[in-house]
């Protein structure tokens, strides 16, 4: 049975924005150019942009049918379609509730970077060996880091508070924008440097004998964690699509944007490697150690390097505010709570994951568990279990659980649109995405 007066989005340009900013984060601007550099460039991007067609837009279709079918939160709509599932539910609850313990955390890292850069503390600082020892002397600060997970953590609770339209829609509307307006200036700045055109070379010319299967799966995997699939995410936010939203339209757009953003963060990043010729294979420490000191290199250093980090903490905002959403809404709607008491029973939990797993790099070292910091072990079980299981389980959901004629009868608006394409997706969805995703879980944990 659907809830009625519930809030939705505005039209259609507030659907897409506020979805793709769900997906728009930091995997897209930090990790997407340090894995497309240890994984060949060009050939790598190819590889990307078919596993998001292929597995991502399936898989997003499938949770935005189910929201939008049941206009309820992760759990509630799981349990609404078949209550056997319901605890499908709870793995898109459990998983954006970990993942904000270490996310947050990063994302405060982009908060104290952007400082730095603003305050001119970078140019103080000529050698990429400085920077890095910069880097593990603030992330191993008993304090510091903390401090900063805790502004970032309320400035996420800030615009949720504000509730859907007031809050996250009309930040989507002024966020997305921006991020993708600084992404083009960035781009095209890094591309006009002396020797910026190998790094767009790099970028776009396929050398495919550098692909083994490790990259097909690595490229497969950065797309399904791009796309925020199995997170809650799409589901909480097509619960607020209208019922006449076009769902294939809409996952086609985000799609889209989302990896729009990581080719132009690929442009803003490869030119200005290649122009002071370090190799594009530096690992997850590009954006924190790397980058800044290619800045320093340039005319107006300061300027670029805050417009950056600016970049980034935007990015972080809007996926930090998509998950405190997939949270709220369940504690507000299973709870029988006000939406601001959810809010803030959310922001105490995420304060306390996120102080435990910055300080597990620092003073509490000793939080550990099978040799990995608190930190890393949220990341690990995450990235590596939850998200594959999720995304393997929503694909038997829909491809085998539910009736066959859900799916098709949510793509066509029960009949008002055309979809041509359904016996390809259907194939994809029961098939294809569950071997794919099977494959991704064994090759994380080390099996392949």
């Amino acid at each position: 049975m659907k809830t009625t007066h519930r809030a939705t989005f505005g039209g259609r340009l507030s659907a897409v924005l506020v979805t793709a900013g769900s997906a728009v984060g930091l995997g897209n601007i930090w990790r997407f150019p340090y894995v497309a550099g240890e994984n060949g460039g060009g050939a790598f991007l190819l590889i990307y942009i078919l596993s998001v067609l292929l597995l991502g837009v399936p898989i997003m279709l499938s949770e935005f049918a189910i929201g939008r079918n049941t206009h309820r939160n992760a759990v509630g709509a799981y349990r609404t379609l078949s209550s056997r599932w319901s605890i499908l539910g709870y793995n898109s609850i459990l998983a954006p509730l970990l993942i904000m313990g270490f996310y947050l955390v990063v994302s405060g890292w982009t908060l104290e970077y952007m400082i730095h850069s603003l305050t001119g503390e970078f140019t103080r600082i000529s050698t990429p060996e400085a920077y890095e020892s910069l880097f593990n002397a603030f992330t191993q600060n008993p304090w510091k880091p903390l401090l900063y997970t805790v502004v970032f953590t309320l400035l996420t609770h800030g615009v949720i508070a504000l509730g859907v339209q007031k809050g996250i829609e009309r930040s989507a509307r002024i966020m997305m924008p921006l991020l993708l307006l600084i992404l083009v200036v960035l781009a095209v700045h890094s591309i006009l440097l002396p020797g910026g055109t190998e790094g767009v070379k790099f970028l776009f010319a396929p050398d495919f004998s550098k692909v083994t299967p490790s990259t097909v799966l690595t490229a497969l995997g950065q797309a399904f964690f791009s796309l925020s699939i199995g997170l809650g995410c799409l589901v909480t936010y097509a619960s607020y699509f209208k019922n006449d939203t076009n769902i294939t339209h809409t996952a086609l757009q985000v799609a889209f944007i989302d990896t729009l953003v990581a080719v132009l963060a690929g442009l803003v990043i490869f030119p200005a490697v290649f122009s002071v010729g370090i190799e594009p294979t530096a690992g997850p420490s590009l954006v924190f150690v790397t980058l800044p000191a290619i800045f320093n290199t340039l005319p107006l250093s300061m300027v670029w390097s805050t417009i950056f980090f600016l970049l980034l903490v935007i990015a972080a905002l809007t996926s930090t505010i998509s998950l405190h959403e997939v949270l709220t809404v369940y504690v507000q709607e299973e709870w029988h709570l006000s939406r601001r008491a959810a809010a803030w029973i959310v922001t105490g939990a995420c304060i306390v994951l996120g102080a435990a797993a910055s300080l597990s790099l620092g003073a509490w070292q000793w939080l550990q568990l099978g040799g990995k910091s608190f930190f890393d072990l949220l990341d690990f079980v995450t990235a590596n279990i939850m998200l594959p299981a999720g995304g393997f389980f929503i694909c038997i959901f829909t491809g085998w659980v539910l009736d066959r004629r859900f799916m098709p009868a949510e793509l066509t608006n029960h009949g008002a649109l055309r979809l041509h394409l359904w016996p390809l997706l259907g194939m994809l969805l029961r098939w294809v995405c569950p071997v794919v995703i099977l494959l991704i879980f064994l090759d994380n944990l080390g099996v392949l």
